[in-house]
C-alpha cells in the first residue's frame, strides 16, 4: 500500500504554498491596503505628533529615493548574482519605506498629500507619489545618478554603513513602531553593508582599471558624505525625546567601520570637502540637485496619471 502523507507532512513539497500565507512573510503580508493595520500606532507621551511624523518623513525618503536609484540598475548589473543582489536591496529599502512613511502618515495626517479629485489612495502612497521634490527630505546621498558599478557599491557602502548604525540605536526608539522598524531593517542593512564592503574589496584589489574606477567613484560620492552626520532640528528634537537618533553622534562609530575597509583594500580615505548647500540648506530642508526631480517624474509619471489604478 502506498504510504499517504498528509497535508502537515507534505507541506514543503510545494514551493508556492507559502504564498499563499497571509502573514507578514510576503512583502508584509498579501494585504497593501494598510501596512500597519493592527500596530498601535499611538504617539508616546511627551512627543510631539508632527515633528515624529518629520522625522520618519526623512528616513522614509532616504530609503524610497535610494530603491528608486537602485532599482535602475535592475538587468544593467555585471552578471546576474549582482543584478539580483541589487534588486533585492531595493525591495529591502522599499519595505522600509513603506513602513515610515506610512508611520509619518499616522503620527500626523496633516502632512499627507489631498488629492483634488478625492481619489481613495493610501496614505504612504500619496506621501511617495503626490509631493514635488521641494517637500522630499531625504539626504543627497540617495539621489545622485547612477554611473559605473564602482560608484554603485561606493553608493551602498556609505548609505548602508550610517544607515546600520542609526537604525541599530533607533531599534531602542520610545516609539514601539519605530524600534519594530528599525529592528527589522538593522538585519537587511546588514547584508547591503557586507555585500558592498566585499564588492569594495574585489574592485580595489582586481585590476588596474577596477581600482581606478574605485577611486573616482570615491571622489566624486564623498563630498555628500559628511552631509550624514549634520543634525538637523528635527533630528534633535527627536533624538532628545527618545524616539529618534542624532545623526552626529554616529561619526565615530560609523568612521571605525569605514577605516577597516580602507586598510583592508589599500584605499585612501579621500579628503575632498563637503558638497555645499543652496544658502545653507540641504536634502533635510528639501533642497537637492535637479537629479531628484528627473528621478520623481519617471517614479510618478503613472500613479499621478492613475491614482486610483491597481496591479
Amino acid at each position: 500500500m502506498a504510504e499517504v502523507h498528509t497535508p502537515a507532512e507534505n507541506e514543503h513539497d510545494n514551493a508556492y504554498a507559502g504564498l499563499l500565507v497571509n502573514d507578514a512573510h510576503w512583502a508584509f503580508g498579501t494585504d497593501f491596503e494598510d501596512p500597519l493595520a493592527g500596530v498601535d500606532t499611538t504617539v508616546p507621551d511627551g512627543v510631539d505628533a508632527g515633528q515624529l511624523g518629520a522625522y520618519c518623513l526623512m528616513l522614509g525618503d532616504d530609503a524610497l529615493v535610494l530603491s528608486q536609484r537602485l532599482s535602475e540598475w535592475c538587468s544593467h548589473a555585471p552578471d546576474l548574482e549582482e543584478d539580483i543582489a541589487l534588486a533585492n536591496i531595493a525591495l529591502d529599502l522599499l519595505g522600509q519605506a513603506r513602513l515610515l512613511l506610512a508611520r509619518a502618515a499616522a503620527a500626523d495626517p496633516g502632512m499627507v498629500p489631498a488629492l483634488p479629485d478625492g481619489s481613495p489612495v493610501p496614505d504612504e502612497d500619496r506621501l511617495a507619489f503626490f509631493r514635488d521634490d521641494p517637500a522630499f527630505r531625504n539626504v543627497r546621498l540617495a539621489e545622485v545618478p547612477n554611473g559605473d558599478f564602482a560608484e554603485v557599491i561606493v553608493c551602498v557602502l556609505l548609505f548602508s554603513s550610517w544607515r546600520l548604525a542609526l537604525f541599530e540605536k533607533l531599534a531602542g526608539s520610545r516609539d514601539a513602531v519605530l524600534a519594530a522598524i528599525a529592528s527589522k531593517g538593522a538585519k537587511e542593512l546588514s547584508y547591503h553593508r557586507d555585500f558592498a564592503a566585499r564588492w569594495f574589496l574585489t574592485l580595489a584589489q582586481g585590476t588596474e582599471e577596477s581600482r581606478r574606477r574605485l577611486t573616482d567613484a570615491l571622489a566624486y560620492l564623498w563630498p555628500l558624505w559628511s552631509e550624514l552626520f549634520e543634525s538637523h532640528d528635527v533630528e534633535r528634537a527627536v533624538a532628545e525625546a527618545g524616539v529618534g537618533v542624532d545623526p552626529a553622534g554616529l561619526r565615530d562609530e560609523v568612521d571605525v567601520v569605514l577605516e577597516q575597509v580602507f586598510a583592508a583594500s589599500g584605499m585612501t580615505r579621500p579628503e575632498s570637502g563637503a558638497l555645499a548647500g543652496i544658502q545653507g540648506l540641504k536634502g533635510r530642508d528639501g533642497r537637492h540637485t535637479e537629479a531628484l526631480s528627473r528621478l520623481l517624474a519617471e517614479m510618478q509619471v503613472v500613479a499621478r496619471a492613475h491614482p486610483e489604478g491597481r496591479w
